[in-house]
């Protein structure tokens, strides 16, 4: 699906990228990244199809996200201060 496509979806859903992110549990940029290369994965597609026809139907999708909670993904490169990568940081000790 064509980013400019995937974004006419989520205007029938009622949706912005930013809340669409949210109840995905991703980064905004993460989304609308996709719009450099012109198309959208195709599990974001589908998504977002579903959803834009559950509104067609008037049928609310919101108590979906309720029940099924999506965790929240952290930043790309982000970690626990101290770590790198997930591996503990030790201080360099360098000799004189």
């Amino acid at each position: 699906m064509s980013y400019d496509d995937f974004i006419t979806e989520l205007n029938t859903a009622g949706l912005s990228v930013r809340r669409f992110a949210h109840l995905m549990g991703m980064q905004p940029n993460s989304i609308s990244n996709n719009k450099k290369k012109g198309e959208i994965p195709d599990h974001l597609a589908v998504i977002a199809s579903l959803l834009a026809e559950m509104s067609n139907h008037g049928i609310d999708f919101s108590p979906i996200f309720v029940r099924l909670e999506p965790s929240r993904k952290m930043p790309r490169g982000g970690s626990k201060p101290g770590k790198f990568a997930g591996d503990p940081q030790r201080l360099l000790e360098l000799g004189k």
